[in-house]
């Protein structure tokens, strides 16, 4: 008789899990820290360039952009709101700095940017998000990356659902 355990697929390395959550999604939770220092979260409509760089639009009036041209330090959550509860359930946390991308360097974020456009979405040229225009493009640069990992994962649990630093 063959054990369950020799029939499991090998478990996922930790960065193919992030790699995957990130591309299978489409929305990120922005998370900012307002004048206060109360957090504020954003649902905002990503793309990404080689899973460091995290782009977005948005108007420079609207309380998050704010919050990021003040205090560039953000956390970002990226999940699928959709699944239901269960052993394929995943997350993963970012750490990273915002900012507005400067003119200067708004054709080679913009390329980056939307060298892939995902079903739906279309790519903005730098006339679009420069000058008079009332959209600007937004950066976040990862500086750390965690998955969420299930108290009951047969690979890496404790008993208890936690985060999981991943070496990128």
């Amino acid at each position: 008789m063959t054990s369950p355990l020799a029939t499991r697929p090998p478990a996922m390395e930790p960065i193919d899990i992030a790699h995957r959550v990130i591309d299978d999604n489409h929305f990120m939770v922005l998370g900012t820290a307002q004048p206060d220092g109360t957090p504020r979260v954003s649902p905002v409509f990503y793309n990404h360039a080689a899973y460091r760089d995290f782009y977005w639009i948005s108007s420079p009036a609207a309380q998050h952009s704010r919050n990021v041209a003040a205090r560039p330090r953000v956390e970002i959550v990226i999940f699928n709101s959709q699944a239901d509860p269960g052993p394929d359930t995943a997350a993963v946390y970012l750490g990273a700095t915002a900012a507005q991308v400067p003119d200067g360097e708004l054709p080679a974020a913009v390329t980056a940017a939307f060298s892939s456009v995902r079903s739906g979405v279309r790519a903005y040229g730098v006339d679009e998000l420069s000058g008079d225009a009332e959209l600007r493009l937004y950066r976040a640069t990862v500086t750390s990356t965690e998955i969420h990992v299930r108290g009951s994962d047969p690979e890496r649990g404790t008993g208890i659902d936690r985060r999981l630093t991943v070496d990128a």
